[in-house]
């Protein structure tokens, strides 16, 4: 069980990271729709979270590190969980950007219920990973001689 978690949770980083750098300038625009940060971190976020995202799925797809990794997912999804349930309490009308896209969207075409509990879901995986990080198929194994 673990270790499908592990490469699940590896394989959204590294599609969600993917698709974010390949395209910055929308990137950009989906960190700014969250309307949190001031201008210049806007910036720095959208700049650095592709990459934080890629360095998470290289490493749970590696299991190199799978405690640390999880629980750096996690506190990633929970900034993530946050941010589009402030939106929702705010009102605004955006898309997450969290594969892809992002930005403000037309009034009644979010998707907040369905973002969070994606988001809870994988969540749900990091805390498994954080408990039980020990999973086959993984460099933390083969040096902890792990099952």
């Amino acid at each position: 069980m673990g270790t499908l978690l592990r490469l699940g949770l590896a394989a959204v980083w590294l599609v969600s990271g993917w698709i974010k750098v390949s395209d910055p300038n929308q990137t950009f625009i989906a960190v700014q729709a969250y309307d949190v940060l001031p201008g210049p971190l806007v910036s720095v976020v959208a700049a650095g979270l592709p990459f934080l995202e890629l360095a998470l799925g290289a490493l749970l797809l590696l299991g190199l590190g799978t405690r640390l990794v999880a629980v750096a997912s996690a506190l990633l999804l929970l900034a993530f969980i946050a941010g589009v349930a402030q939106s929702w309490a705010r009102g605004l009308s955006i898309d997450c950007g969290c594969f892809g896209g992002g930005g403000p969207v037309a009034e009644g075409q979010t998707k907040y219920p369905l973002e969070l509990a994606r988001d809870i879901g994988f969540l749900a995986m990091a805390v498994w990973l954080t408990v039980r990080p020990r999973t086959w198929l993984s460099v933390d194994g083969r040096f902890m001689n792990a099952s």
